[in-house]
Protein backbone atom coordinates (compact mmCIF):
# COMPACT_ATOMS: atom_id res chain seq x y z
CA UNK A 1 0.00 0.00 0.00
CA UNK A 2 1.98 3.45 -0.95
CA UNK A 3 2.37 5.64 1.64
CA UNK A 4 0.32 9.03 2.18
CA UNK A 5 1.09 12.39 1.91
CA UNK A 6 -0.91 15.22 2.94
CA UNK A 7 -1.89 18.45 1.02
CA UNK A 8 -3.76 21.90 2.83
CA UNK A 9 -6.31 23.69 1.31
CA UNK A 10 -7.56 26.88 1.96
CA UNK A 11 -10.84 27.29 2.13
CA UNK A 12 -13.61 30.11 3.23
CA UNK A 13 -15.36 27.31 5.47
CA UNK A 14 -15.64 28.08 9.46
CA UNK A 15 -13.36 25.37 10.24
CA UNK A 16 -10.57 26.64 7.80
CA UNK A 17 -7.90 24.90 5.69
CA UNK A 18 -9.19 21.20 4.92
CA UNK A 19 -5.96 18.29 4.47
CA UNK A 20 -6.32 15.66 2.38
CA UNK A 21 -4.14 12.59 2.48
CA UNK A 22 -3.51 11.72 -1.42
CA UNK A 23 -2.05 8.23 -2.89
CA UNK A 24 -1.04 6.59 -6.51
CA UNK A 25 -4.81 6.04 -6.32
CA UNK A 26 -6.24 8.92 -4.92
CA UNK A 27 -7.93 10.77 -2.46
CA UNK A 28 -7.89 8.61 0.85
CA UNK A 29 -8.91 10.65 3.36
CA UNK A 30 -9.63 14.36 4.04
CA UNK A 31 -10.00 15.79 7.62
CA UNK A 32 -11.32 19.10 8.42
CA UNK A 33 -8.45 21.54 10.55
CA UNK A 34 -8.29 20.27 14.20
CA UNK A 35 -9.25 16.84 13.24
CA UNK A 36 -7.43 13.37 13.33
CA UNK A 37 -7.34 10.91 10.72
CA UNK A 38 -7.63 7.00 11.33
CA UNK A 39 -4.56 7.26 13.74
CA UNK A 40 -2.52 8.73 10.73
CA UNK A 41 -0.59 12.19 11.67
CA UNK A 42 -2.89 14.74 10.02
CA UNK A 43 -0.41 16.80 7.54
CA UNK A 44 3.15 14.94 7.83
CA UNK A 45 4.71 14.02 4.92
CA UNK A 46 3.52 16.70 3.10
CA UNK A 47 2.88 16.11 -0.73
CA UNK A 48 5.39 17.21 -3.44
CA UNK A 49 3.69 16.20 -6.43
CA UNK A 50 3.08 19.47 -7.76
CA UNK A 51 0.71 18.51 -10.32
CA UNK A 52 -1.54 16.54 -7.72
CA UNK A 53 -1.43 19.82 -5.63
CA UNK A 54 -2.68 21.95 -8.46
CA UNK A 55 -5.62 19.72 -9.02
CA UNK A 56 -6.46 19.41 -5.48
CA UNK A 57 -6.23 22.98 -5.11
CA UNK A 58 -8.07 23.67 -8.24
CA UNK A 59 -11.11 21.60 -7.84
CA UNK A 60 -12.10 22.29 -4.66
CA UNK A 61 -11.23 26.34 -4.94
CA UNK A 62 -13.71 25.64 -7.93
CA UNK A 63 -16.24 23.78 -5.89
CA UNK A 64 -16.20 26.80 -3.24
CA UNK A 65 -16.24 29.59 -5.15
CA UNK A 66 -19.63 28.06 -6.82
CA UNK A 67 -18.34 26.81 -10.17
CA UNK A 68 -17.80 22.96 -9.97
CA UNK A 69 -20.54 20.47 -8.50
CA UNK A 70 -18.42 17.38 -8.43
CA UNK A 71 -14.96 17.37 -7.10
CA UNK A 72 -14.02 14.39 -9.59
CA UNK A 73 -11.36 13.32 -7.85
CA UNK A 74 -9.94 10.06 -7.53
CA UNK A 75 -10.91 8.08 -4.44
CA UNK A 76 -8.71 5.51 -2.86
CA UNK A 77 -10.85 3.90 -0.73
CA UNK A 78 -8.80 2.47 1.99
CA UNK A 79 -10.15 3.74 4.91
CA UNK A 80 -13.41 2.57 4.25
CA UNK A 81 -14.27 -0.55 4.28
CA UNK A 82 -17.72 -3.62 4.32
CA UNK A 83 -21.13 -2.15 4.94
CA UNK A 84 -19.58 1.21 5.73
CA UNK A 85 -18.25 1.82 2.31
CA UNK A 86 -21.72 0.36 0.80
CA UNK A 87 -22.56 3.41 2.40
CA UNK A 88 -20.66 5.90 1.27
CA UNK A 89 -20.48 4.39 -2.07
CA UNK A 90 -24.42 4.23 -2.39
CA UNK A 91 -24.49 8.03 -0.74
CA UNK A 92 -21.85 9.40 -3.49
CA UNK A 93 -23.81 7.90 -6.52
CA UNK A 94 -27.31 8.53 -5.67
CA UNK A 95 -27.10 12.16 -3.72
CA UNK A 96 -25.88 14.89 -6.41
CA UNK A 97 -25.17 18.59 -5.88
CA UNK A 98 -27.74 20.50 -4.25
CA UNK A 99 -29.83 17.23 -3.15
CA UNK A 100 -30.31 15.83 0.45
CA UNK A 101 -31.27 12.30 1.57
CA UNK A 102 -32.33 11.29 5.23
CA UNK A 103 -30.24 8.96 7.73
CA UNK A 104 -33.09 6.45 7.53
CA UNK A 105 -33.65 6.81 3.06
CA UNK A 106 -29.71 6.30 3.17
CA UNK A 107 -29.95 3.04 5.26
CA UNK A 108 -32.85 1.71 2.86
CA UNK A 109 -31.26 2.24 -0.24
CA UNK A 110 -27.51 1.04 0.65
CA UNK A 111 -29.38 -2.62 1.25
CA UNK A 112 -27.25 -3.23 4.15
CA UNK A 113 -29.52 -2.87 6.76
CA UNK A 114 -32.33 -5.00 5.19
CA UNK A 115 -32.48 -7.56 8.39
CA UNK A 116 -32.74 -4.89 11.24
CA UNK A 117 -35.98 -4.79 12.31
CA UNK A 118 -35.45 -1.86 15.17
CA UNK A 119 -37.30 1.00 14.26
CA UNK A 120 -34.41 3.96 13.77
CA UNK A 121 -31.36 1.33 14.54
CA UNK A 122 -30.54 1.41 11.03
CA UNK A 123 -30.67 5.66 10.34
CA UNK A 124 -28.60 6.08 13.80
CA UNK A 125 -26.15 3.32 12.49
CA UNK A 126 -25.85 5.52 9.12
CA UNK A 127 -25.53 8.76 11.73
CA UNK A 128 -22.45 7.38 13.49
CA UNK A 129 -21.09 6.57 9.37
CA UNK A 130 -21.60 9.64 8.23
CA UNK A 131 -19.65 11.01 11.30
CA UNK A 132 -16.82 8.45 10.88
CA UNK A 133 -16.72 9.49 6.84
CA UNK A 134 -12.75 9.14 5.98
CA UNK A 135 -13.71 11.03 2.74
CA UNK A 136 -15.66 14.27 3.91
CA UNK A 137 -16.42 16.27 0.91
CA UNK A 138 -15.71 13.91 -1.78
CA UNK A 139 -18.15 11.82 -0.67
CA UNK A 140 -20.95 14.22 1.12
CA UNK A 141 -21.65 13.72 3.89
CA UNK A 142 -23.02 16.98 4.45
CA UNK A 143 -26.04 16.04 2.46
CA UNK A 144 -27.47 13.36 4.58
CA UNK A 145 -30.16 15.29 7.16
CA UNK A 146 -32.18 13.80 9.51
CA UNK A 147 -36.08 13.32 8.76
CA UNK A 148 -36.89 16.16 11.25
CA UNK A 149 -33.64 18.90 10.57
CA UNK A 150 -29.81 19.41 9.77
CA UNK A 151 -29.13 16.33 12.05
CA UNK A 152 -25.26 16.55 13.26
CA UNK A 153 -21.70 16.66 11.69
CA UNK A 154 -18.30 16.46 11.81
CA UNK A 155 -15.32 18.77 11.19
CA UNK A 156 -14.37 19.53 14.82
CA UNK A 157 -15.72 22.36 16.82
CA UNK A 158 -17.54 24.25 13.96
CA UNK A 159 -19.49 20.75 12.68
CA UNK A 160 -22.84 22.24 11.70
CA UNK A 161 -21.56 25.56 10.75
CA UNK A 162 -19.84 24.14 7.87
CA UNK A 163 -22.72 21.74 7.39
CA UNK A 164 -24.87 24.40 7.11
CA UNK A 165 -22.43 26.51 4.55
CA UNK A 166 -21.99 23.59 2.34
CA UNK A 167 -25.58 23.34 1.98
CA UNK A 168 -25.92 26.64 1.67
CA UNK A 169 -23.05 26.76 -1.48
CA UNK A 170 -25.20 23.81 -3.17
CA UNK A 171 -28.45 26.03 -3.31
CA UNK A 172 -30.02 23.89 -0.25
CA UNK A 173 -30.15 26.28 2.29
CA UNK A 174 -30.70 29.80 1.87
CA UNK A 175 -27.84 32.20 2.31
CA UNK A 176 -27.55 34.10 5.88
CA UNK A 177 -26.60 38.22 5.94
CA UNK A 178 -23.31 36.60 7.87
CA UNK A 179 -22.61 34.22 4.37
CA UNK A 180 -19.46 34.19 3.12
CA UNK A 181 -19.72 32.19 0.25
CA UNK A 182 -19.81 32.83 -3.80
CA UNK A 183 -22.65 35.19 -4.50
CA UNK A 184 -23.87 34.72 -8.05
Amino acid sequence: MDQLSWITVRTPLPTGPMRLAVTSQGVATVAYAGESVAGQQVGAPVCTDERRIAVVNDRLAEYFAGERRELGLPIDWRFAAGPHRTVLQRLLADVGFGRTITYGELAARSGVFDDITEPGTAARTVGQMMGANPLALLVPCHRVVAANGLGGFGGGPHGIETKKWLLTLEGVLPPTLDWNGPTG
